[in-house]
């Protein structure tokens, strides 16, 4: 089934083939990787075209995991799938309270100090290891000339509110740095 027009979010990666029974390696990007099984159907792009694939079984094998898709039951069908990103419709992701919201959220969002500042939009999230970081692209005329921002994801501290309705994130930021 081919699916055109819908919000689609990668989750994972296909790998290279594993046995000769049309098995695959399976690289979750999910918090807990085994929570890649428990989006149903999958989605891949085969030829420029999102098609829904429904996985038949897997299993951990070692370190990692392995999947048999169904309808490949041998080598030469997986193959087809080797390094293809698995991706899930956006409405099949879990509701989020108010206080929630996913990375892919604050993307595009304005970034503005307590005080009223524009300092741009969010680009990208860093994850670190000590805390995450917003990447905001200044605006071109930014007083004080400056072209990104790194932001500390600090909730409370720097992350003072998200405005989901309103696009907006507010912060508690110099807007000299």
């Amino acid at each position: 089934m081919s699916v055109k027009n819908q919000d689609h979010i990668i989750v994972g990666k296909l790998g290279a083939t594993y046995g000769i029974k049309g098995w695959l390696k399976v690289f979750s990007y999910t918090e807990q990787s085994e929570s890649i099984f428990s989006y149903t159907p999958w989605m891949i792009k085969i030829k420029g075209e999102w098609t829904e694939i429904h996985v038949e079984s897997w299993k951990r094998h070692g370190q990692g995991l392995v999947a048999k898709l169904e309808g490949m039951d041998i080598r030469e069908d997986a193959q087809v799938f080797t390094n293809a990103e698995v991706a899930v419709l956006a409405d099949q992701l879990p509701a989020l309270s108010d206080e929630e919201f996913y990375w892919r959220e604050l993307f595009g969002m304005s970034v503005v100090t307590t005080e009223g500042y524009d300092l741009g939009k969010v680009t990208d999230i860093l994850e670190t290891g000590s805390n995450d970081v917003l990447v905001v692209k200044a605006n071109l005329k930014d007083a004080f000339g400056q072209k990104e921002r790194l932001i500390p994801f600090l909730d409370e501290q720097v992350i003072k509110l998200i405005d989901r309705t309103a696009q907006r994130i507010e912060v508690d930021w110099d807007p000299e740095f």
